[in-house]
């Protein structure tokens, strides 16, 4: 009888420990996976209007801003890893705009980062220039870390301007499809479904809610 009842508890033991690991595998690829309709989107038709590459700067941003409030907060690794994975898929899809762009451009003019132009932000011909950019962004926020890691409130600032920069997720889609007076090329549930997705557990103090909740 005793046996059959460590039996049983380790069944339903490998069973919390399977559905846990599933858990954390959503919650690591679930934010990206919405994208993929997008990118196959664009790779069919060679048409990048519909989607705004701007979604890429402010999840760089809010994800760059994330790992570092890990670092200085030690929360759930999952987060760490879904935040890296969101990253590289914010790059993925960057690259395959640049491609489409310029094989579909007319003018040899380009845009680059080194013009320093303020128009051009973030419409750069290139994707050797977002990365410098996320490079260059990133290397600022590791110095100023390692000034201000030992505060508190430098920690948390970082969490709250993660949230913040991730709250604007849908501004500039909603931008996008304003000026275009069409949603034509643009995947509708990338938005919602990312943020759905990547619900988590709260993790500190400034996240009471996690960050993706905050759009549900």
């Amino acid at each position: 009888m005793d046996e059959e009842m460590i039996l049983q508890e380790e069944a339903v033991q490998g069973s919390w420990t399977l559905l846990s690991l599933l858990a954390s595998l959503l919650m690591v690829f679930g934010g990206a996976l919405p994208y993929v309709p997008q990118y196959q989107e664009i790779q069919r038709s060679g048409n990048t209007e519909g989607f705004s590459t701007r979604v890429c700067l402010v999840l760089l941003i809010a994800n760059i801003l994330r790992i570092f409030f890990w670092i200085g907060k030690q929360f759930e690794v999952t987060l760490l890893l879904q935040s890296v994975v969101m990253i590289l898929t914010m790059f993925a899809m960057l690259h395959l705009c640049c491609a489409v762009q310029n094989s579909n451009r007319v003018s040899t003019k380009q845009h680059r980062i080194t013009d320093l132009n303020v128009g051009s932000f973030w419409k750069w011909s290139v994707f050797e220039d977002y990365l410098l950019f996320c490079f260059g962004f990133t290397v600022l926020c590791a110095v100023v870390s390692l000034l201000l890691m030992d505060s508190g409130v430098f920690v948390e600032t970082l969490g709250l301007l993660a949230v913040t920069f991730e709250a604007m997720l849908g501004m500039p889609q909603l931008l996008q499809n304003f000026n275009n007076r069409s949603t034509k090329g643009m995947r509708g549930p990338s938005c919602c479904e990312a943020r759905a997705l990547t619900t988590a557990p709260p993790c500190s103090p400034i996240s009471i809610i996690p960050i993706s909740a905050l759009y549900q």
